[in-house]
C-alpha cells in the first residue's frame, strides 16, 4: 500500500488569508490514506513523468542556444497532473483540451516525442505540421484537442467534444460512444466567463467531462489569492451542484484517484467533476520570464515536494521498484529526448507553396 497526500473533500477547509502561505495550506490540508497500485502502473506513471519533464529540459536547453523561437511555456514541476488523469483515461478513445502549456499533455496522450519536439522547431514532420508551434499543438489521432494560446478557449471546445459523445449515445443509440473529455487550464482561467458558462452547461446536461484546474499558484505574475474572492476554486462546482474536489497536485498518486473517480462518474451518466489540482510550476512563466515576483522561500517549499521524487520514494518504500530501474527508464528517456530533437532539427520546414494547407476541411 503507498501513502498518496490525498486532499480531496477535506471538511472544514477555510479559504488561506492574505497572509497565509501555500505552503501552510498545503500543510494543513493534507491527509494520509493509503493507495494500491501494481508495478506495471507505477513503472508507467515513473516514464511518463520523466519523459515530460527530461523533454521540457531539452526544450530550455535549445531555446537558450538559440534553435526555438517564439513563446514557450514550461510544464515543469505539474507532471504529476498530466500523467495522473490522462494515464487514468483510455487513450484513442477518450479526449483531451490542453492550454498554451501543452508539450506534457500532448506527450501523455501519446503524441510521439518526435512529432511533438518537430512542431515546437516549425517542422513540417510536427504534429501540427509546423503550422501550430509550442503553444498550438493538435493531433486527430491522439484525441488532442489542442493547446490554446488565450486563457479559456479550450474550455468551450472540451464542452463540444463531451456534449458530441453523449449526443451520439443517446439520440443515435450509439452504445460505443462512452467517451470522457479532460479539459485542462489554469487557476487564472477560473476568473473568466468561458470557465463558468460551461461548468453551467456541462452540469445542466450532465456532460461526460472534467475540468481539471491546474492551480499553480500564479496567473503570469498574478499570485493566485489576489485575483479571486474564492481562492478555493473546487468549491465553485457547488454553485452549479457539480461535484468538486481538492487533490494534492504534487502527489500523482492522489491525483490519478481523483480523476478515476471522476471518471467513472462520468462514464456512468453521472455528470462532470471539477478538480482542483494543487500545483506548483519550477519556471518561470514562459521561458522568457525571469521569474523575479515569486520569493525564493515559496520556490524552496515546492522545490522540496517535486513530483518525480515523491513517486520514486513510494515506489523504493514499498519495494515495487528498484532503483537501477528507475535509473534504466531514464536512460531511455534521454535518448528518446535526444532522438526527437535530432530528427526534428533534420526534419524539413512546411512548404511555403502550402501555406493555406490544413486551414480549411479537405
Amino acid at each position: 500500500m503507498i501513502h498518496s497526500t490525498n486532499v480531496a473533500n477535506q471538511s472544514g477547509n477555510q479559504a488561506p488569508t492574505s497572509k497565509e502561505s501555500h505552503s501552510e495550506r498545503i500543510i494543513k490540508i493534507s491527509n494520509q490514506q493509503p493507495i494500491s497500485i501494481s508495478k506495471d502502473i507505477g513503472l508507467r506513471l515513473f516514464r511518463d513523468m520523466t519523459l515530460g519533464r527530461r523533454f521540457e529540459d531539452k526544450c530550455a536547453e535549445m531555446y537558450y542556444r538559440g534553435k526555438m523561437f517564439g513563446f514557450v511555456h514550461l510544464y515543469n514541476g505539474q507532471e504529476a497532473v498530466s500523467t495522473g488523469v490522462i494515464g487514468a483515461m483510455k487513450l484513442k478513445h477518450d479526449w483531451f483540451c490542453s492550454t498554451y502549456r501543452d508539450h506534457v499533455h500532448a506527450l501523455s496522450a501519446g503524441v510521439p516525442a518526435r512529432e511533438v519536439m518537430s512542431e515546437l522547431f516549425g517542422k513540417e514532420t510536427g504534429c501540427s505540421k509546423g503550422r501550430g508551434g509550442s503553444m498550438h499543438l493538435f493531433s486527430k489521432e491522439h484525441h488532442l484537442l489542442g493547446g490554446y494560446a488565450f486563457i479559456g478557449e479550450g474550455i468551450p471546445v472540451a464542452l463540444g467534444a463531451a456534449f458530441t459523445s453523449r449526443y451520439k449515445k443517446e439520440v443515435f443509440n450509439d452504445s460505443n460512444s462512452n467517451s470522457v473529455t479532460a479539459a485542462f487550464f489554469g487557476d487564472g482561467t477560473c476568473n473568466i466567463g468561458q470557465f463558468y458558462e460551461c461548468l453551467n452547461m456541462a452540469q445542466l446536461w450532465k456532460l461526460p467531462i472534467l475540468f481539471v484546474v491546474e492551480n499553480n499558484k500564479w496567473a503570469i505574475g498574478m499570485a493566485h489569492n489576489r485575483a479571486t474572492s474564492e481562492p478555493e476554486i473546487w468549491r465553485k462546482a457547488e454553485a452549479f451542484g457539480m461535484k468538486g474536489e481538492e487533490v494534492d497536485g504534487m502527489d500523482v498518486l492522489a491525483v490519478r484517484e481523483a480523476a478515476i473517480r471522476a471518471i467513472e462518474r462520468a462514464r456512468s451518466g453521472e455528470g462532470p467533476t471539477l478538480i482542483e489540482c494543487l500545483t506548483y510550476r519550477f519556471r518561470g512563466h514562459s521561458l522568457a520570464d525571469p521569474d523575479e515576483l515569486r520569493s525564493a522561500q515559496e520556490k524552496n517549499f515546492w522545490a522540496e515536494r517535486d513530483p518525480l521524487k515523491l513517486l520514486e520514494k513510494n515506489l523504493l518504500e514499498e519495494d515495487l521498484i528498484s532503483k537501477d530501474e528507475l535509473r534504466a527508464i531514464e536512460k531511455e528517456i534521454d535518448q528518446e529526448v535526444n532522438d526527437a530533437v535530432e530528427f526534428a532539427l533534420g526534419a524539413p520546414d512546411p512548404d511555403p507553396a502550402e501555406l493555406t494547407k490544413y486551414i480549411w476541411a479537405e
